[in-house]
């Protein structure tokens, strides 16, 4: 007996990201984990001979995006110059961006959401150049995070 019957997995190739209210258009998106270290103790006159196990801090890794590179377009470029202008670094709320991911359905609507807070760029990776090659140009931006909420929205 099938858990979902009549229904199809939810394709990976229609999304949506938006960086501070504004949408832009990405071919790739990854880095959306998280996870918990474990935290392991043992008291010298335990009756047990194992470790008690906990969950500890939530961890997340770093939010990759990756897109073409369109001419005159600079948005990636002005988003890592703000490390440039020292206000990526700080820990005010001002200089931190909130980014939206949403996986979507095949008529467009949010299947699930990932939000990301605090969000700076620490990474801007230019495309590799190939004189032989039948490719776009790809350009890619690295942020780090300090926590995300996912959500199922169907």
């Amino acid at each position: 007996m099938a858990d979902f019957e009549d229904q199809w997995p939810v394709a990976k190739f229609h999304f949506r990201v938006t960086i501070e209210d504004e949408e832009v258009s990405f071919q790739e998106v990854s880095g959306l984990e998280q996870e918990t270290t474990v935290i392991e103790y043992r008291h010298g006159d335990s009756e047990f001979f194992h470790p008690i196990k906990a969950a500890g801090l939530i961890k997340t890794s770093n939010l990759v995006l990756k897109k073409g590179v369109f001419d005159e377009d600079d948005r990636l470029l002005e988003l890592f110059n703000q490390i440039y202008d020292d206000k990526a670094y700080y820990g005010d709320e001002e200089s931190r961006m909130d980014i939206v991911v949403e996986l979507l359905d095949e008529l467009g609507e949010t299947v699930m959401t990932w939000n990301i807070y605090r969000a700076f760029p620490i990474k801007l990776t230019g495309t590799d150049m190939k004189s032989d090659a039948n490719e776009v140009a790809i350009e890619s931006i690295e942020f780090a995070y300090e926590y995300m909420e996912t959500s199922l929205d169907g």
